[in-house]
């Protein structure tokens, strides 16, 4: 049994007064014509036959002609929303392809396919069951990561934009051996991405819950990675649950950094990403302090996980303040604290601007 797998599945947690006021706040609670439930009124399934030509995890669903009628433009305007603020001028010529479902995994999506009359080009985006902890990870991730996530939520509702990549998995068959990308950049962004979750406390990241963005340049390909799994958002007790270095699916990863990197620029790497971080997390002070503020006062995980959690980040860190925490907001802050305190105590005067 692999020791970095959950061993549970992890329980749902709803979304609270607190974090419902925050989500309001910033424009990511809004009234939505669709819910989890109604897309759950499906009267036919089948499996969804993949480019390989194997049925994969997904299923196309079937809705009563009636209530497909009213769904396609409901859907629209979600799309819309996610999009464009609902304007739906800009969206007369698109229309919904399909509608699909996977029972796997703790969300059980929908994915809806929307496509583009003019020129066939399809779009997707996904409606879940509302957790906080997810949504916890979202926004975490829109604050502290390079990349902006777009999402909504209503009552107990949320809606996903599609976050498009390789799955990793997938990139280390096909892409890993690539002489079109320089094998440094991969590894250098293997690590700074590692880093990136081990500090918001991102957990469960194996190679099928991130994605590889691969951007030609004019000296070879640019690759960035991305989550796009945030179910496991501060909710496991074990420390290298957090790191992607150690779990199994991820082993051809962290030898490839192994074989390009040396010590001393792995270092450098992850320097880079925590400097970045410090400084996402000071463009977005008020933000984040609101959001930590509220997930302290969340019930994200048990007692028992965050009580081991913190005996381990004490530990790696060496710093007794993560004994004081009793949450996983908590954890979180405490986690930015000790990279914060790390770099002033080396004297970098860049820092300053974190004071």
């Amino acid at each position: 049994m692999d020791p970095y797998r959950p061993q549970l599945k992890k329980p749902s947690f709803p979304i609270g007064d607190n974090l419902r006021a925050y989500l309001r706040k910033y424009r990511r609670e809004r009234a939505l014509p669709i819910t989890y439930e109604r897309l759950r009124g499906f009267i036919e399934a089948a499996p969804l036959i993949g480019a390989d030509g194997k049925a994969s995890l997904w299923e196309s669903v079937v809705y009563d002609r009636l209530e497909m009628e009213a769904l396609n433009e409901d859907l629209k305007y979600v799309y819309a929303l996610i999009r464009v603020d609902g304007d739906l001028s800009f969206m007369r010529h698109l229309y919904v392809d399909r509608v699909d479902y996977c029972a796997f995994g703790n969300s059980a999506p929908f994915r809806v396919r929307i496509v583009n009359a003019f020129n066939d080009n399809a779009d997707y985006y996904y409606v879940k069951r509302a957790d906080s902890s997810r949504v916890y990870g979202l926004e975490l991730e829109h604050v502290l990561s390079p990349n902006r996530m777009n999402y909504l939520t209503c009552g107990t509702t949320l809606v996903e934009e599609h976050i498009a990549g390789l799955p990793g998995d997938v990139f280390i068959r096909r892409w890993l051996d690539n002489p079109e990308i320089r094998p440094i950049r991969i590894a250098k962004e293997l690590v700074k991405f590692n880093e990136r979750c081990f500090v918001r406390l991102l957990g469960d990241m194996r190679s099928y819950n991130f994605v590889i963005v691969v951007t030609p340049d004019f000296e070879g390909a640019q690759v960035r990675i991305r989550a796009m799994d945030f179910d496991q958002q501060s909710y496991e007790g074990r420390m290298n649950f957090y790191r992607p270095q150690f779990f199994k699916d991820n082993q051809p990863f962290a030898l490839f950094c192994m074989q390009h990197l040396n010590l001393e620029s792995a270092q450098q790497y992850q320097r880079e990403e925590q400097v970045l971080m410090l400084q996402r997390a000071s463009l977005s002070e008020e933000r984040l302090a609101l959001l930590l503020a509220t997930m302290s006062r969340d019930t994200v995980s048990t007692p028992e996980h965050v009580a081991s959690l913190r005996e381990s980040l004490a530990e790696h860190y060496q710093r007794n303040e993560f004994r004081e925490c009793s949450s996983m907001g908590e954890l979180v802050q405490e986690s930015l604290s000790a990279i914060r305190t790390r770099m002033r105590g080396k004297g970098n005067l860049e820092l300053t601007m974190f004071d």
